[in-house]
């Protein structure tokens, strides 16, 4: 498997998590979240498309994140969810 791709088991993931699916491009998104998270904890405008803003949205309205270019803040349980999409999509995807 190439990595950063939409897999099955990535879309189960999703669903058993946020109850809905996820696109290519909110898989993409999560580790500039990680990043922003571990680091200066506010998004940078210019480094976000309005496909991005419409997910960061609609993960707000989910109750997963708060906040944004002044300070994001997620739930733990996002966190936790969006490094096992990243464990499973980009880090073990690199050995298949």
């Amino acid at each position: 498997m190439a990595r950063g791709q939409l897999t099955d088991a990535i879309q189960k993931l999703a669903r058993g998590f946020l109850h809905r699916e996820i696109t290519i491009r909110e898989l993409r998104l999560y580790p500039y979240l990680d990043y922003v998270m571990k680091n200066e904890q506010k998004l940078e405008p210019a480094h976000i498309n309005q496909e991005e803003r419409e997910i960061l949205r609609v993960l707000k309205n989910e109750n997963h994140i708060e906040g944004g270019a002044t300070g994001l803040s997620m739930t733990k349980e996002f966190y936790d969810y969006i490094n096992q999409i990243l464990w499973f999509s980009y880090v073990a995807g690199a050995y298949d």
